[in-house]
């Protein structure tokens, strides 16, 4: 089939969506265009309320729980819309960042009617392209009609739903010698999901004896900390670290994978620091936001270690999440290497949160 697959049309969707241009999403009973609050102009705005009165603000209850609004539905508020919005309410509404600047935003009315049953999956898809959880949804009668009159993505709920739920299977698209400062002898790997997506790497120390236990780090992208040193984590020194051990054992490997911020992306993460600076901990600044405490999956690590032929692992992890995941998709994880690094007085908070809030063993 010429045609795109249901992951690579939630790839377009994602691309638009981050450039501003709405989708369509065709729910069970329902259709409506979905356009992102963060990049959203005021010309779009008053087409979509053009389009129809009755389209209305959806955020997450997180985000809903900073604006002190009332949440009747378990993952999301509804907000009226207004007659006359203007797209830098919106924002404000949509971005903390900007809540000392526009202190005052409400009152708020909210939508307490019948759901359209699609916001759950509009949320996820906003997330998935990694920006702001927030936007405008107009309802629509003929989704499929409008959105090839008007040339915009169209996507069914149960793509979506297929898309995210689907084995993230990978394959190794390209392999070569890479030797390193931590370790010497190491070949590097590029993964792809086998229906599209980000690409994840692998490093490959020594010779591999998979008749026992392989020592793997599975390390989430930090541009602050792996590229810049930032002192706000202790991400950078774990990485080293952990090359280096694997290197002075003699054989493992370090799994690297493209979930920069805990999986919300660079550009939330940095928006997540600004409101670490107003006193806000790791944790509420993802919440404020309108995240979960970590928006990651590490099933692709379990992925790209099948894809390998590792089934048997020693864990260089504090996270037991990394450790459940892993058995939940079939690799066994035999010990954990604890990889306590990296502690400084910049982010002496940051990792006691980590402990307290997201059960890291420091």
């Amino acid at each position: 089939m010429l045609g795109p697959a249901n992951q690579e049309i939630l790839m377009r969707a994602r691309a638009d969506l981050r450039l501003g241009i709405p989708v369509l999403l065709e729910g069970n009973e329902n259709n409506a265009i979905v356009a992102p609050i963060e990049v959203l102009s005021q010309t779009r705005l008053d087409q979509l309320k053009s389009i129809n009165k009755n389209s209305f603000i959806l955020i997450t209850a997180r985000r809903a729980q900073t604006l002190k609004c009332p949440i009747y539905d378990e993952n999301f508020v509804r907000l009226e819309l207004g007659q006359n919005p203007e797209i830098a309410l919106l924002k404000a509404i949509a971005d903390p960042s900007l809540d000392l600047e526009t202190p005052l935003k409400g009152p708020f009315k909210i939508i307490r009617d019948k759901p359209l049953e699609l916001e759950n999956e509009a949320l996820l898809l906003l997330k998935a392209a990694q920006i702001l959880p927030a936007a405008v949804i107009s309802p629509i009668p003929d989704g499929k009609r409008y959105a090839q009159n008007h040339n915009i993505t169209y996507l069914q709920i149960g793509q979506l739903i297929q898309s995210a739920l689907s084995s993230q299977g990978m394959s190794d698209a390209i392999t070569a010698q890479m030797p390193t400062a931590d370790a010497k002898n190491s070949q590097f790997h590029i993964f792809r999901p086998n229906i599209s997506g980000e690409e994840h790497y692998a490093v490959e120390i020594g010779s591999i004896d998979r008749n026992k236990p392989t020592l793997v780090r599975i390390h989430s992208a930090c541009f602050t900390g792996d590229v810049l040193g930032s002192l706000k984590c202790d991400c950078g020194p774990q990485l080293h670290a952990a090359t280096k051990m694997i290197s002075d054992q003699g054989d493992g490997l370090l799994i690297y994978l493209n979930q920069e911020g805990r999986g919300i992306g660079l550009a939330n993460k940095i928006r997540a620091y600004s409101l670490q600076d107003q006193g806000f901990d790791t944790v509420e600044a993802n919440h404020r936001l309108g995240f979960e405490d970590d928006e990651r999956d590490f099933q692709l690590g379990a992925a790209i270690l099948k894809e390998m032929r590792v089934s048997n692992i020693r864990l260089i992890t504090n996270n037991p999440s990394k450790i459940s995941t892993m058995n939940k998709y079939g690799i066994n994880v035999v010990e954990r290497i604890p990889l306590n690094v990296g502690q400084n007085k910049t982010n002496s908070g940051y990792l006691e949160t980590k402990a307290k809030k997201s059960g890291h063993l420091m």
